[in-house]
């Protein structure tokens, strides 16, 4: 929807809106916001609420702590789940810098940036369509997060078998009447485990949704007595969740991965595009897949990929390309997890299959074979290198990489590593009962 100023004014008054939450997440991919009355509705949208900057991690230094939030208006949506009386509307927003410039540690304009190079370019638009899965858990007496699931369904199961179906649709209801196209809601592989995908749009439209998307998940769970978490690897021997990242490129409203005459149907920019993701994708690891818990979820066997590979069919593939073709042509990045900050991993992916189509790069041959199968030698043979294997090496990869440092700029990029590096040595120095279990009683 497009909304202008006296529109949104309006609507609060209309709908009887109590509170407006504007929206705006910090560079570690959490959701944050101010929220307001009514009756500073006209401020809001007049760019006049300012928040202190310093209070979020990664954000400004103390003594240049005001910022100011600039709603983007067609963000406008009323949040359904709450009463009909009081109720709460919520604005996505950039944040600014009090001379008016675009705040640098701002994720949405790191993703902007990268748009900006595409157009450049002469691409007038990146879509992209994710899939992001999350678990449903019960809670224990006390509202805390188990790891039970009290369902027995497999994939696309229906029923009595998932116990999650109720909640899922009320889901796929919310996002609906907040403007969401829902296209898939499932359940996934393991027990507990779903999946809902909506229909793609523009990358910076994308990202906006995916963070919408995840604090409808939690919060309908939450009221429904369930627990929703995106974290990529819950339950030690079962799948965990990923948010593999469906991507195209425009040129005059034409799909510019698409060539009927080129091999298997692609274009050769789509080909470099592939070349680039392979070419940045350990460097872009810290940002698709930013937990020390993302890389337990990157090992063989439970169908995320970790050896850098594309195909156009196989599964086992770092890249797949899926089977459509003309205007739906996509490359399929199935690394990714939905703990993701979205905008940096979409400023990311977008920077990395640029820089292939700017250099003219050729992807390596395409691999047919299970890659999981495979072992070592054979991989070699193929010359398929792996991901990182850890939150370190990821950290040490993205430092490697000038490009992605650049994409991200070097505010974002410097807090990033930062908090991550903490991250990382508080775990290394912590003691887990895998520990316990394995050495209290035998030393």
């Amino acid at each position: 929807m497009a909304y202008s100023k006296e529109e949104i004014i309006r609507k609060v008054h209309e709908e009887d809106v109590e509170f407006i939450r504007l929206q705006f997440t910090d560079i570690f991919g959490q959701l944050k916001n101010v929220a307001i009355t009514a009756s500073q509705i006209e401020k809001a949208v007049n760019n006049q609420i300012m928040f202190d900057g310093s209070s979020i991690e990664g954000f400004v230094r103390i003594d240049e702590s005001d910022q100011y939030l600039y709603p983007d208006l067609d963000s406008f949506a009323i949040f359904p789940w709450r009463p009909s009386h009081g109720r709460v509307a919520r604005l996505i927003c950039d944040v600014y810098d009090p001379d008016g410039r675009p705040f640098v540690g701002d994720p949405r304009q790191v993703l902007k940036r990268a748009l900006k190079k595409a157009e450049d370019l002469g691409f007038d638009a990146f879509n992209v369509g994710p899939e992001a899965e999350f678990f449903l858990f019960q809670t224990d007496d006390e509202g805390k997060p188990t790891t039970r699931t009290n369902d027995e369904a497999g994939y696309f199961d229906l029923g009595p078998l998932d116990h999650g179906e109720s909640t899922r649709r009320e889901i796929c209801m919310a996002l609906e009447q907040m403007g969401f196209e829902i296209e898939a809601s499932h359940h996934e592989v393991a027990q507990g485990q779903h999946e809902i995908d909506f229909k793609y749009a523009d990358a910076l439209h994308t990202a906006d949704n995916i963070m919408t998307f995840k604090l409808a998940v939690k919060t309908l769970a939450q009221k429904n007595g369930l627990h929703a978490t995106f974290m990529p690897k819950p339950i030690f021997g079962i799948n965990g969740s990923g948010m593999h990242t469906n991507m195209s490129l425009f040129r005059d409203g034409k799909n510019a991965f698409y060539d009927p005459d080129g091999p298997k149907g692609l274009s050769k920019e789509a080909y470099s595009f592939i070349a680039g993701l392979l070419a940045h994708v350990k460097g872009m690891a810290a940002v698709t897949n930013p937990l020390v818990n993302s890389y337990k979820r990157l090992v063989p066997g439970y169908e995320a990929p970790c050896y850098l590979a594309w195909s156009a069919s196989n599964r086992s593939a770092l890249i797949r390309i899926p089977a459509a073709r003309g205007q739906a042509t996509r490359v399929e990045l199935r690394s990714p997890d939905p703990t993701c900050n979205p905008y940096l991993e979409l400023a990311v992916c977008l920077a990395a299959g640029l820089d292939g189509i700017q250099r003219g790069l050729t992807p390596p041959p395409e691999v047919t074979e299970n890659i999981f199968a495979m072992d070592a030698a054979a991989r070699k043979a193929h010359g398929i290198d792996s991901l990182p294997g850890s939150l370190e090496e990821a950290i040490c990869a993205l430092e490697a990489d000038p490009l992605i440092l650049d994409t991200l700029g070097s505010h974002v990029a410097s807090y990033y590593i930062e908090g991550k590096r903490k991250e990382w040595e508080e775990y290394r120095t912590r003691v887990s009962s895998w520990e316990r279990e394995k050495y209290i009683i035998n030393y």
